[in-house]
């Protein structure tokens, strides 16, 4: 898992009106463990319910810094989410404003990138917390999400259809959520991403139901590729995905309220976010509306960098290869009863971005390249079959054939020789000499032979 922070340089002046600079940081990269906890099979095995588990270790070799040590300047967070929770209400946000004065809490703030990403206790969120107990005292973009899970899933075994192994049947008891505005927008589609079924088609679509986005989304086929010498198939979610409402009707039942309709490459998550301005795109908004890119100077969204994909051999559906790439967004604006945004225009404004990546190792790769193998053979058994039939048929026909023509010679043979013999044999019978047969002392009884005659 590796994290990349966008470091705003220019705050000052962007609280002024100016275009906002970001510099891009990282990565902090760290090692993730995942396991299923507490499996158990129901419904006669036709369905297994589970919790998943992740732990992160960090890998200082292969991040640019040390995350208690870097600081980086972004967006605060926890106080936008309380303005935005209290916007509407004059007396409750001139409250928050008296409090975020006298705490010193302003639009943005420089934390450690451990900080930004495992929690801090923010003082704005301990005051609101004193009089709502339901407020967290601490924030992090990753709190509670280290060594913890994200709610019991139900899956289908595919014991009576393939086709439905590892899809999600109920997420934290739910077989249908309730963030979204529409009864397709709230469906659990597919799996969790972490299993396929068998025997991919690649003009089907991939479905994946992602507990961060509060959503499903799916994934279509792009190219074959290979991986450690095992064939695959790239599935990579198209635009549509995050288009508009306008581009992609579809998507309708994602906007929060008609108001808040954003464009394409966005998706505003708050409901699931206890309000806060949370908005998820793919990083540096790729496959987004350019004004979204031409709004933040420092950002170039590429394809070899920001895309998301996965790779499945067809065959077996293992995954081989899979980048899961999404960026977290904080959306400015102005808000009644807070001075301080009255020169901000409505901005996206990009706070981390995140690449989540796996790749089979070798001894895996064995494993599978053995498997294709016997399932190769075994799905060519009838051909290799009738392959052997047809050898063994030959080598018969030939063998009857030569059979057959030494039988000819054999017959030629004994026609030319009778053909060809001398009168000794027929010219000569066994007759006795006399009606008596004569005896020898020594030799004993014998035949004598005569000249046979003529009738």
């Amino acid at each position: 898992m590796e994290y990349f922070f966008f470091n705003v340089t220019n705050v000052d002046a962007f609280l002024e009106g100016a275009k906002p600079e970001v510099k891009q940081v990282g990565p902090y990269t760290y090692r993730e463990y995942r396991y299923k906890d507490n499996v158990s099979m129901v419904e006669n095995n036709r369905m297994v319910s589970a919790y998943n588990i992740k732990s992160f270790v960090f890998l200082r070799e292969k991040s640019v810094g040390d995350p208690a040590v870097d600081n980086i300047t972004t967006v605060n967070i926890p106080a936008w989410a309380v303005m935005n929770k209290v916007k509407g209400s004059f007396w409750k946000a001139s409250m928050v404003a008296i409090w975020m004065n006298s705490y010193g809490s302003g639009l943005f703030t420089t934390r450690t990138v451990d900080e930004l990403l495992w929690g801090y206790e923010d003082p704005l969120l301990a005051r609101v917390a004193s009089t709502n107990p339901e407020v967290e005292k601490v924030f992090g973009l990753m709190y509670k999400k280290n060594g913890t899970n994200n709610g019991e899933f139900v899956y289908h075994t595919g014991v009576e259809n393939y086709m439905d192994y590892g899809r999600v049947e109920t997420w934290k008891g739910q077989s249908q959520l309730t963030f979204w505005a529409s009864n397709q927008s709230n469906s659990i589609n597919g799996s969790d991403g972490s299993a396929f079924h068998p025997l991919l088609n690649k003009n089907e679509r991939i479905y994946i139901f992602t507990p961060d986005l509060c959503r499903s989304i799916h994934m279509e086929f792009e190219k074959d590729v290979e991986v450690n010498g095992i064939p695959a198939y790239r599935f990579t979610p198209p635009r549509s995905v995050f288009a508009s409402k306008e581009e992609n009707p579809a998507n309708e039942g994602f906007c929060v309220t008609p108001q808040e309709c954003l464009g394409t490459g966005l998706l505003k998550v708050s409901p699931c976010r206890k309000g806060a301005p949370v908005v998820a795109s793919f990083p540096h908004f790729y496959l987004g509306d350019p004004k979204y890119v031409a709004a933040i100077k420092g950002l170039s969204p590429q394809r070899q960098h920001h895309q998301t994909f996965l790779d499945l051999n067809p065959t077996t559906g293992v995954i081989v290869r899979a980048n899961k790439r999404a960026q977290i967004n904080i959306l400015l604006s102005r808000i009644s009863g807070f001075p301080k945004t009255r020169s901000l225009n409505e901005t996206i404004f990009p706070v981390m971005f995140l690449n989540e990546s796996v790749v089979i190792d070798d001894v895996s790769a064995a494993r599978v390249y053995k498997l294709l193998l016997i399932v190769t053979l075994v799905s060519n058994f009838p051909l290799i079959i009738v392959g052997l039939g047809a050898i063994l048929l030959a080598v018969l026909i030939i063998l009857l054939v030569r059979a057959h023509k030494q039988k000819k010679e054999v017959k030629r043979t004994v026609f030319t020789k009778a053909l060809y013999a001398t009168s000794t044999e027929e010219d000569t019978s066994y007759s006795p000499v006399s009606d008596k047969e004569k005896e020898d002392p020594q030799n004993g009884t014998y035949i004598g032979l005569s000249p046979k005659g003529d009738p």
